[in-house]
């Protein structure tokens, strides 16, 4: 969320902010609704010291005998008290109102996002590795001999509908080891610390990190109002929510595997085979709170961290930076991290590492206390995957094909599956 100050004391900045994401100017709307607001406020604290500079003279008309004052006075008290009472109402209305446009707004893009419509107009940073040249037609994952008898998309179907998928032996392993490598990774080379977390939360943990109200069509919510996240940036970053933290516990930098739900509503037709996009997968979620001075360094410290765990597994990537049309709602800036995938001859989304500044933590209230003295100001946050398991293990399969339909594991994932090396072509791990 936004903050009004800023949007008083700049309202072209803010306009032109946002039109570099495509939207049109409301700073004029905004600061209309703003100055009823703080008039209908104003306007009931005026009233409310009338009814109190009455209510102190009514008595002494009272004891002075003068009825005719008495009863002025007492209608006065009256008046000014259904004032009070409306402008007070106003002034809610008003704040809802203002409130509800500020909320559904997306954060403003740093300076250095380069303006764009969609993924055509990201940057790239940098590539790491080369891809593999192979001698025979590479596969796509669900094709791979090795692959075919761990992962049922028809059992699947069965249960649950489409995109869905059954993972079992060896290729359901492999996914386990996956997840555990990277959250190895994380805490013990990269100092995060490993956290649990529900994957049901209330509406205002989904308020908080920017999934609501605007957005509520990509996600699934129970009958009794419960959310399922998304993805652990919900549950992780709104541990501040509503708190006043040291600052001399920053960065609190969380990490977590959990499951993820999404509708993906508005990606119909969009890679529906194989296990690309699913509605219910995996992800290990990195999280970072930081203080304001140092969201920049984290930004960059994060994006290195997801790009650690492709490199320890081997796999080719590219770093690009997202342009405005591509980026979320909620981000900054967005550093997106994809991968090589000989199957799609393509390289593909494996991470997106963004930093929000103070967005959230305004929709959440989290501040932190200054050591030095002063009054509470808000913290920044940041989040990205590190890394979306399934789609790591799209990767690992098809980068570790072999044209005798078996797959060859990374040396980083050996330790973790009990010294195996490779899926045989009938889907065995030996």
């Amino acid at each position: 969320m936004h903050d009004i100050r800023m949007i008083r004391d700049n309202p072209e900045g803010f306009d032109a902010a946002l039109a570099k994401r495509g939207l049109d100017p409301v700073s004029a709307q905004i600061l209309s609704i703003d100055a009823d607001r703080r008039a209908a406020i104003l306007a009931a604290e005026t009233a409310q010291a009338d009814q109190n500079a009455a209510s102190k003279q009514v008595g002494a008309a009272k004891a002075a005998g003068d009825d005719a004052e008495f009863e002025r006075l007492r209608a006065l008290v009256a008046d000014k008290k259904a004032e009070v009472a409306n402008m007070n109402t106003k002034a809610k209305e008003l704040d809802a109102a203002l409130m509800d446009i500020l909320i559904r707004l997306p954060n403003l893009p740093y300076d250095d996002v380069p303006l764009g419509a969609d993924e055509d107009d990201n940057i790239e940073i940098r590539k790491w590795g080369t891809p593999r040249v192979l001698d025979f037609a590479a596969r796509e994952h669900f094709d791979l001999p090795a692959v075919k008898a761990g992962m049922d998309f028809e059992a699947a179907a069965r249960l649950s509908g489409s995109r869905f998928v059954v993972l079992s032996g060896a290729v359901a392993r492999v996914h386990r080891a996956l997840a555990q490598f990277m959250l190895d990774t994380h805490i013990e080379d990269h100092g995060l610390q490993e956290t649990w977390t529900p994957v049901l939360v209330r509406e205002e943990m989904m308020y908080g990190t920017g999934q609501l109200p605007k957005f509520g069509e990509d996600s699934y919510q129970t009958t009794n109002g419960w959310w399922m996240v998304p993805t652990a940036e919900v549950t992780l970053t709104n541990l501040v929510n509503d708190q006043i933290v040291d600052e001399t516990s920053l960065p609190r930098r969380y990490v977590a595997h959990t499951q993820c739900f999404r509708s993906e509503a508005g990606s119909a037709g969009k890679d529906t085979s194989g296990m690309l996009r699913q509605h219910q997968f995996e992800k290990v979620e990195m999280v970072s709170i930081t203080h304001p001075d140092h969201s920049e360094a984290e930004h960059n410290r994060m994006t290195d961290c997801a790009e650690a765990i492709l490199q320890k597994l081997e796999l080719p990537y590219r770093t690009v930076i997202l342009c405005t049309g591509d980026m979320g709602a909620g981000a900054r800036r967005t550093h997106d991290i994809e991968v090589w995938l000989p199957g799609q001859n393509t390289y593909r989304e494996i991470s997106s590492v963004s930093t929000c500044g103070d967005y959230q933590a305004r929709r959440m209230n989290a501040r932190f206390r200054p050591a030095a003295g002063g009054k509470p100001d808000y913290v920044h946050t940041l989040n990205g995957s590190g890394l979306a398991v399934g789609r790591a293990l799209i990767a690992v399969l098809e980068n570790g094909q072999q044209a005798d339909g078996s797959v060859t594991l990374p040396a980083a994932l050996h330790p973790y599956l009990r010294g195996a090396t490779r899926i045989t072509a009938d889907g065995r791990m030996a």
